[in-house]
């Protein structure tokens, strides 16, 4: 019997039947983006019961009516229970689409296993670069051509950038509009003139648009940082061809944010769409549904289908995925995600020698604001306070406390970084606040510290990157969430100081691949996390373990974990129960 057989049985045939399906398109909301549409199910008891086990992420109306948003994916799964339950198509639309999308999964699936079967040459490209492609980074173009969506997560420093860079090469992929941090829009016209000398480029140097500018002044790859994406998203839908997000972590808070909904809005006109990031997620599993949701919308299904397949509410309205290493799985099989290691692609480096060490504190720091914070914790604690004033005292208990833990171990940092630099020529000492980077360059001064935070603009920025690679600084103060994506300082440095801590494991791993890319020496990167046993660093210490068991087992194959976890209260929380003794120390 034929899957069309099955779909549609003829009126009168004696076929037994049970149920219906139809199919509900999807409205268009926020500048004309169109989400997919749904399918409904009216099903007999017995067998509603049965498929609700089946489809994990299926929801139920108030009048019993089964639904679940459309995907190709979804469709063959239709049609696949239908071999054994057959219903009758409400309309030709459902029978139509229920058809199609079924077999545009097949031909995707099929095309997608002769791309990633193992010794398969990557098809020959139109036009060669000037730098030869590896056959890793041509397998990555080709299944994002294949697919239209893509996540590549290919670890630190296997030239993601030349990967989503390659697409160029051809010619229903221009105009191409890249999306990066602010600070790397040099990075990619570098690549681009080095390897792709012949195309067209320009950076958007505001959020507004020149008063003449017009979409055929679009050049063949147009660059546009985060920053500015808000001003230029509605002029550049439907006049570009490929959308690359850089270091796509910048999107994990979704279309909640006005940059999420720009990002979202762009990518939906565009032909092909690929996020770039070895290190997509930086909090929960959920924020996977975020950046899927820009990327590939519907493919994950529906916020809610998600949570209830994958996962659950957390607190602050997270998603904690009950199962990263089954979803990474998942991803992997739909061609969604695509990530190799330097195993796989024969260009290992050594691996990082992570040191934790714990420092002394000086408890004038905290004892000043001991006060402060044992107010906002009892304040998060309430249970009559509000829910702004919960939120409100959480983020001031987060920062004071967080900068007093910085200072108190300012000075016992400093000192541990004049040691290693005995035997060291340079380091990177990683922090988070202006009062503590202060203190270091105070204390570190002759060693000529440069700075490289969010307060340094692009130029000044590139001054100290070129101070420090090729000029007399030895120590270059880095704010962690400020070095994603730069290259280069692998060529003078091994060494990276953990002076203060972030609340993302992935973040520490974002800064530790500065030291371990192509191009570093012969000695193995050493990252040092210094810790103190008071303020802030055993709660944070203890996020940081809960949320690599979301984010590792997603993103690598093997699925390894290396503890258990556990649910998470919020930061907010953690911090004032630790304030109150109520925590103790990770």
């Amino acid at each position: 019997m034929t899957a069309q057989a099955v779909a549609a049985p003829a009126l009168g045939a004696a076929i037994r039947t049970y149920g219906t399906f139809g199919y509900i398109p999807g409205r268009p909301t926020y500048g004309g983006r169109t989400p997919r549409g749904h399918w409904e199910l009216r099903l007999e008891p017995g067998v509603a019961t049965r498929v609700k086990r089946i489809f994990g992420r299926i929801s139920v109306t108030r009048t019993g009516v089964l639904t679940i948003a459309d995907s190709p994916e979804v469709a063959r799964d239709l049609q696949w229970m239908q071999e054994r339950w057959p219903l009758t198509p409400t309309d030709d639309l459902a029978m139509r689409r229920l058809r199609d999308g079924a077999d545009k999964h097949r031909a995707t699936e099929q095309a997608v296993a002769r791309i990633l079967a193992p010794g398969a040459r990557a098809a020959k490209l139109p036009m060669e670069p000037a730098k030869p492609p590896r056959d890793y980074q041509k397998v990555a173009v080709e299944l994002l051509r294949t697919t239209g969506r893509l996540l590549l997560t290919d670890e630190v420093g296997l030239g993601k950038t030349y990967s989503g860079a390659l697409n160029a090469v051809h010619e229903d992929a221009l105009p191409m509009l890249v999306v990066p941090p602010t600070h790397l829009p040099g990075r990619w016209l570098e690549e681009l003139k080095e390897s792709f000398p012949w195309l067209t480029t320009g950076v958007a140097q505001k959020t507004t648009l020149p008063k003449d500018w017009t979409p055929e002044q679009i050049p063949d790859v147009f660059i546009v940082p985060y920053s500015r994406l808000v001003g230029w998203a509605p002029h550049l839908y439907g006049h570009v061809k490929t959308v690359i997000f850089d270091e796509v972590q910048d999107l994990r808070a979704g279309v909640d944010t006005q940059k999420g909904k720009a990002a979202a809005h762009v990518s939906s006109g565009a032909t092909y769409v690929e996020g770039l990031s070895a290190t997509p997620l930086y909090n929960y599993g959920g924020e996977i549904w975020n950046i899927f949701d820009i990327l590939a919308p519907g493919e994950l299904g529906t916020r809610d289908e998600f949570t209830r397949e994958w996962g659950r509410a957390g607190n602050n309205n997270k998603i904690i995925v009950n199962d990263p290493r089954a979803l990474g799985s998942y991803l992997r099989e739909q061609s969604l995600m695509l990530g190799r290691n330097r195993e796989e692609v024969g260009l290992e480096l050594p691996a990082t020698i992570k040191v934790a060490h714990t420092v002394n504190s000086d408890p004038a720091a905290l004892n000043a604001v001991k006060g402060d914070a044992v107010a906002m914790a009892k304040l998060i604690l309430s249970d009559t306070s509000t829910r702004q004033e919960r939120m409100q005292a959480a983020g001031e208990l987060d920062w004071k406390l967080r900068q007093a833990t910085g200072i108190g171990k300012a000075p016992y940092v400093a000192e541990f970084c004049r040691m290693i630099l005995e035997s060291e020529e340079k380091i990177i000492l990683a922090g988070w606040h202006r009062a503590v980077y202060d203190l270091w360059n105070d204390l570190l001064a002759d060693f000529k510290p440069v700075m490289y935070t969010g307060s340094e603009s692009p130029a000044q920025k590139a001054a100290s990157e070129a101070a420090f690679v090729e000029g007399d600084s030895r120590i270059m103060i880095m704010s962690l969430r400020s070095g994603s994506g730069l290259d280069g300082l692998q060529k003078v440095c091994s060494v990276s100081v953990f002076g203060e801590l972030d609340w993302s494991p992935q973040v520490h791993e974002q800064l530790i691949g500065r030291t371990r890319r192509d191009g570093m020496g012969a000695k193995p990167p050493v990252a040092y996390f210094l810790n103190s046993v008071d303020g802030s660093d055993p709660a944070v210490m203890e996020a940081l373990g809960i949320k690599r068991m979301q984010a590792e087992p997603m993103l690598s194959k093997d699925g390894k974990v290396f503890a258990t976890a556990m649910p998470d209260s919020g930061r907010g929380r953690m911090l004032a129960e630790q304030i109150l003794g109520l925590r103790g120390a990770a």
